[in-house]
């Protein structure tokens, strides 16, 4: 799988994410992937006890892609979060493929906080937008 192909996957997986029905969300992974939180130190084996929790999760999901970059069998993707419609919360996943699906991903999850005012005088005067996707939007 060339490395376009596997950009596409990555932002299919992310554009279904989410949905009650997470069969076109899991196409990307291993039957034996590991995923981890390691927030939270949680550790899940295996697409059978992955897709089982998030199709439960009690709360609805919008992703956005913020960047997604990466070459061969290593990934990383500079996501949002939205929970229930609250605010925007920062992801980072990593992701390693085997072949032609992920293998591993190791997902961060982090609150946004407001800047400190002492660092403005080195700040860019732009600044970061949350309201528009930089490479692609998923909601669900």
């Amino acid at each position: 799988m060339k490395d376009g192909e596997k950009r596409l996957a990555l932002l299919r997986h992310w554009e279904h994410a989410g949905e009650p029905d997470q069969a076109i969300a899991h196409e990307i992974y291993h039957d034996d992937v590991v995923l981890e939180f390691p927030q939270s130190g949680e550790r899940f084996v295996g697409v059978g006890n992955i897709k089982p929790w998030r199709e439960k999760y009690p709360a609805s999901l919008a992703f956005e892609v913020r960047n997604l970059r990466g070459i061969g069998d290593f990934w990383v993707a500079e996501n949002a979060i939205s929970y229930d419609g609250a605010p925007w919360s920062f992801t980072v996943s990593i992701l390693e493929f085997r072949g032609e699906k992920v293998a591993h991903e190791t997902i961060y999850i982090m609150e946004t906080w407001e800047a400190a005012e002492w660092r403005k005088p080195w700040r860019d005067g732009v600044p970061m937008r949350w309201d528009a996707p930089r490479t692609g939007r998923a909601q669900s």
